[in-house]
């Protein structure tokens, strides 16, 4: 879907890109998941923002041709989190789900050792004498430090007006984006299943996604009756996604592209400076100009 965009930007079907709102939502399952890992834990990982969003970031980026000037951004933990779960009257005693009885009836809860062949458990629990990491800690605990609830506003260097938001405790999963033009406006929507990477193959992977999933695009022509353009099934993680990057990657001759999907270093450097400035706006609560964090060639 992401390429059937891009191809129907590029060819002028709503003319010159204005604005983009971009809603993306992670559920109770997949969301709470980075709440179980190190990536609660602002230091280590960037936060959602950085982790997460820098995917959807790049794929603006990639959508417009353009890269971020100006970021205002707001975010806060609203949801997760102790004292979030002691303000709507709910206490948890446990600081993990594995091996505590009170977790068995805990619908966040992530339990690892009830089948002892399960490779979740091989890859995570049976290596923490070797590497000490936790993978699932109690996600209304102590010590979560990143946001699970975030929008951010941007301005672009060709002038688009970017609306992102984040929210990472909804009861679905996908996103909702609109772009408008000057022609015209585009909606896409889709809805997919969780993404909880268990050591699960490519195949396993690609069949979670795809879980009650539902996708449309929608064209909105100005003056005209609005009309839905048919998206190529992909097979593959990702939406079809990940052979794609495979065979760029590791392929002696890749295909040609000519909707130049392959990101270089610089795509991914304009991409994470968009949440590296969203932190840095929400930390100082002020507008950031890229530029003044990390200049871009141009």
């Amino acid at each position: 879907m992401p390429t059937k965009v891009r191809e129907l930007l590029a060819e002028g079907t709503i003319g010159q890109p204005m604005a983009v709102d971009f809603s993306w939502v992670l559920d109770t399952s997949h969301g709470a998941d980075y709440f179980r890992r190190w990536h609660r834990e602002k230091d280590n990982s960037g936060g959602l923002l950085v982790h997460k969003a820098t995917h959807h970031f790049d794929l603006i980026n990639w959508w417009i041709d353009s890269r971020p000037e100006t970021v205002f951004a707001m975010g806060d933990l609203r949801f997760y989190g102790r004292e979030n779960a002691a303000a709507r009257g709910e206490s948890y005693d446990y600081d993990r789900y594995t091996g505590a009885p009170g977790a068995k009836e805990d619908p966040f809860a992530l339990v690892m050792d009830t089948d002892p062949d399960a490779t979740i458990k091989k890859l995570y629990l049976d290596a923490e004498p070797a590497d000490g990491y936790v993978r699932d800690r109690n996600v209304f605990g102590d010590d979560i430090s990143i946001e699970d609830t975030m929008a951010v506003m941007a301005r672009y260097d060709n002038g688009i007006i970017l609306n992102y938001s984040l929210v990472a405790y909804v009861p679905w999963e996908g996103f909702h984006v609109s772009i408008t033009g000057d022609k015209g406006r585009l909606e896409i929507y889709e809805k997919h299943g969780s993404h909880i990477i268990a050591g699960q193959s490519d195949e396993e992977l690609a069949a979670a996604l795809a879980v009650d999933a539902a996708h449309s695009i929608t064209v909105f022509p100005m003056f005209q009756k609005p009309y839905d353009v048919d998206i190529p099934k992909a097979e593959g993680g990702h939406g079809g996604g990940d052979p794609i990057l495979l065979a760029d990657v590791f392929a002696r001759n890749p295909p040609p592209d000519p909707h130049h999907r392959a990101a270089s270093h610089i795509d991914g450097a304009a991409s994470i400076l968009l949440g590296i400035s969203a932190n840095e706006s929400i930390r100082s609560g002020a507008p950031v100009r890229c530029r003044d964090l990390v200049p871009l060639p141009a």
